[in-house]
């Protein structure tokens, strides 16, 4: 009878065991194809490499841009819990949460090193978290890229005054800079950017780092690419988790879901840093004119940043956090920097 008892006990504790242990399904809508150099091959790394992992216990499925819902509708799918998740970059949202910005690309801001530092170890991340709760979702930053271009044009500029009136697509908080010098800006996902170069609908974009940029085309429309990429000297990445998904997740199952993130970030910012010299190469073959804004244009592009900045975290406590939070941070850090890296 004691055996039996045993046994039956054994039995219960094995079912409930299986049960704490279900597998988490994670349906992952992305804002960009999974053809995409970096900015989708990334999604998709890590999809392959959380469902590896964890050994099934958390298995997420990649759906193309669409196949969902729009590129630019994830925020609200993983918000109200039509999808489960989401690839991205915390930039598309700040029309919803202006603050939101600052975590994905800072004009004339921190490199990846000195970024990671702050989002990871300075407080950047309980900040954007404290943010994406508001709004029912967790987010963690899961890759970043180097430098970008700062865009193609079909003439060659040499003033900001010629840039008046024409419409490019922009991204993030470099688009509030064009703005302010005139350009009429529009933000346009990744793949309806060449159809609307190409037809005229814009007449400029920005977009990538070149390996991407080469990917999507651009250099058979415009000839002329502008560097440095001022307004996005690195960029953020991110997997968005509908909150009620995640608190659902066991602790072993969460972790294993940041670890790869944390994983994603090396891997991307390795690549990045590989390709852009074959790439840079290929273009200029064909027939691409790259060039380096005089300091002058950078000074005013910078100028008009800083009063971007300051009427933002005037208009948003959120930015405004977020933003001193950053400059506290970069002011300790500029000592290090000074110190020890060579210029």
């Amino acid at each position: 009878m004691l055996k039996k008892l045993l046994l039956a006990g054994a039995a219960c504790m094995l079912t409930a065991g299986l049960a704490v242990a279900e597998p988490v399904r994670l349906k992952m809508a992305s804002t960009y194809p999974s053809s995409l150099t970096q900015l989708g091959t990334l999604g998709k790394l890590l999809e392959t490499n959380i469902t590896e992992a964890s050994g099934g216990d958390v298995q997420v499925k990649f759906f193309e841009p669409g196949a969902l819902v729009p590129a630019l509708e994830v925020f609200d799918a993983v918000k109200n819990g039509s999808v489960d998740a989401a690839w991205s970059t915390p930039g598309y949202w700040q029309g919803k949460e202006p603050a939101l910005a600052l975590f994905a690309a800072v004009p004339f801001g921190p490199s990846a090193g000195e970024f990671l530092a702050w989002l990871l170890y300075g407080g950047g991340e309980d900040q954007v978290q404290e943010i994406y709760a508001k709004h029912n979702i967790h987010s963690i930053i899961c890759a970043v890229i180097a430098p970008e271009a700062s865009g193609w044009f079909r003439e060659e500029i040499t003033s900001l005054d010629q840039l008046k009136g024409k419409k490019m697509r922009f991204f993030g908080l470099g688009a509030k800079v064009m703005q302010k010098i005139g350009v009429d800006t529009q933000l346009l996902a990744g793949a309806d950017i060449y159809p609307a170069l190409e037809r005229g609908t814009i007449d400029a974009t920005e977009f990538s780092m070149p390996a991407i940029d080469l990917n999507l085309g651009f250099y058979q429309v415009a000839k002329h690419y502008y560097f440095p990429g001022w307004h996005q000297q690195s960029t953020m990445f991110e997997l968005m988790i509908n909150k009620d998904k995640w608190d659902a997740m066991s602790d072993a199952q969460q972790s294993l879901v940041t670890m790869a993130c944390r994983a994603n970030i090396a891997l991307g910012l390795a690549e990045g840093e590989a390709i852009q010299g074959k790439a840079l190469a290929e273009l200029q073959e064909n027939g691409v004119q790259i060039h380096r804004w005089p300091q002058e244009i950078l000074d005013q592009l910078e100028s008009t940043w800083n009063e971007v900045a300051a009427e933002q975290a005037a208009a948003d406590a959120s930015f405004k956090a977020s933003w001193d939070s950053l400059q506290e941070f970069r002011k300790e850090y500029k000592v290090w920097a000074d110190l020890g890296y060579l210029k």
